[in-house]
């Protein structure tokens, strides 16, 4: 995510879930993820709004993973209450993270001076082209341990016993693919959005392929075998380095940091 190419926010989102929470007839909502994560504070408000909707309007949510539902991705699948992914689905990656560079040597040798000015004793806290202050190192991490405990406590209130591991497994960051993903308690099965639908709907006696089956014939064709399902499809771009959205060097990205 960055200034030139803007990740998924609610906002930019909000209208999507309301007009799936909001079909005639709904029985379940469905949701498509796609994505290495984002900002911590969108993925939890899109959480938010996804569970705010789902009890207002008394509807389970299924969601399933495509590619990969890692880090914020993950957080916004948590939103679910069942998770489906394809066997070769990464899921996980509940830590966080942030870099930068320090360049204090490479400007010393194309002879550039960094003139810098503030108020505020922090103000340029991990400015890269500073040498590194280990103060504002740990400054750093303490904001990390903190916004990796929310996501810690998210991910524990919304999978609850189903989790199998001690946080030293589940909670280092580190991601699986779908079937460890599901051994692990991350999800819930292994299956795709139109195969699980249409044998829920089997299964309550109707068949998919009647017409009144085909509520949105003419759109995406894993929206076709919804009829009595809200569904919506939410990507956020793919980022390089699993998505990190906050440049560590710079004070003022902290409005962006990253999982």
């Amino acid at each position: 995510m960055t200034p030139l190419r803007q990740g998924m926010t609610l906002a930019g989102v909000a209208k999507m879930l309301e007009r799936a929470f909001s079909m005639k007839n709904a029985k379940a909502v469905a949701l498509l993820i796609n994505s290495p994560g984002g900002s911590p504070v969108q993925s939890r408000q899109i959480y938010l709004r996804i569970r705010q909707l789902a009890a207002e309007k008394k509807l389970p949510v299924l969601v399933f993973v495509e590619d990969v539902a890692a880090s914020g991705g993950y957080m916004i699948a948590c939103a679910g209450d069942e998770i489906f992914c394809d066997p070769s689905s990464i899921l996980g990656s509940i830590g966080v993270v942030g870099g930068s560079f320090g360049m204090t040597e490479l400007i010393k040798k194309i002879g550039v001076e960094r003139r810098l000015y503030t108020a505020g004793s922090h103000k340029a806290m991990l400015d890269p082209f500073l040498p590194e202050n280990p103060d504002d190192v740990a400054r750093l991490k303490s904001i990390q341990r903190e916004i990796h405990a929310i996501f810690i406590s998210l991910v524990k209130d919304s999978r609850g016993a189903r989790l199998k591991g001690g946080d030293d497994a589940l909670f280092t960051g580190e991601y699986w693919a779908g079937d460890t993903s599901v051994s692990l308690g991350l999800a819930d099965g292994i299956g795709d959005l139109r195969s699980t639908l249409r044998a829920r709907l089997r299964r309550e006696g109707r068949d998919p392929r009647d017409r009144a089956c085909q509520r949105h014939a003419g759109r995406a064709p894993w929206a076709q075998v919804a009829r009595g399902w809200g569904a919506c499809r939410s990507r956020q771009p793919f980022h390089p380095a699993g998505g990190t959205d906050f440049g560590a060097g710079n004070p003022r990205d902290l409005g962006r940091f990253g999982f």
